[in-house]
C-alpha cells in the first residue's frame, strides 16, 4: 500500500475534526455569555479575613515577589485577666496585594498562622490600567464572600 502523503493524512484529520463539530457541536463556552464554574480548590485571589490579621508581616516577608504591602501600628488593649496590666496588639492600617506582581504561588496563605489569607475562586478582577491591580484591604476583604467552605477531614486526620 503507498505511503500517504503528510499533507493529505493531516488535512484528514482536520476534515474529521471539522465535521465531528458540525455534527456534535462545539466544546466550548461562550465567554463572557455564559460563565463556567472553577473547579473546587480553585486558585483565583487571595481574600483577605481583616479581623484575623495582626499585621505580623509573615506574609510580606515569605512573598518572592515583594507584592504584598502592610502597615500597621500598637494599640493598648484591654488586660486578659483582671488586675493585670494593658497589653499591647498591632492593629491593621494598611493590608494592599499588587496582583500585577503576584505570581499565585501561595506562600503568603501558607505561612499565615492566624488564618487571615484565603484562596478565592474568583478569577474576573481584570483592569484596563496595570496600576489599577493593587487592591487594597476593602476588596480583598469582598473577596472573603467567595471563599468556599473548608472540606471535611478525612477519617483520622483530626488526631
Amino acid at each position: 500500500m503507498p505511503k500517504v502523503p503528510g499533507l493529505i493524512k493531516g488535512l484528514g484529520v482536520t476534515l474529521g475534526t471539522l465535521g465531528r463539530t458540525v455534527k456534535d457541536g462545539a466544546n466550548t463556552v461562550q465567554y463572557p455569555h455564559e460563565k463556567e464554574s472553577p473547579p473546587i480548590r480553585a486558585r483565583g485571589v487571595i481574600a483577605l479575613h481583616e479581623d484575623n490579621c495582626t499585621a505580623c508581616m509573615l506574609c510580606s516577608r515569605s512573598c518572592p515577589d515583594w507584592c504584598i504591602y502592610i502597615e500597621g501600628h500598637k494599640q493598648l488593649a484591654p488586660p486578659r485577666r483582671a488586675g493585670g496590666k494593658p497589653r499591647q496588639v498591632n492593629h491593621l492600617d494598611r493590608f494592599d496585594i499588587d496582583y500585577a506582581l503576584c505570581m499565585y504561588c501561595g506562600i503568603c496563605v501558607e505561612v499565615c498562622p492566624f488564618d487571615a489569607l484565603f484562596w478565592s475562586p474568583e478569577y474576573e478582577y481584570s483592569e484596563p490600567r496595570i496600576a489599577d491591580l493593587l487592591h487594597d484591604k476593602e476588596k480583598l476583604g469582598e473577596w472573603m464572600e467567595t471563599v468556599p467552605e473548608a472540606p471535611e477531614l478525612e477519617a483520622g486526620a483530626g488526631k
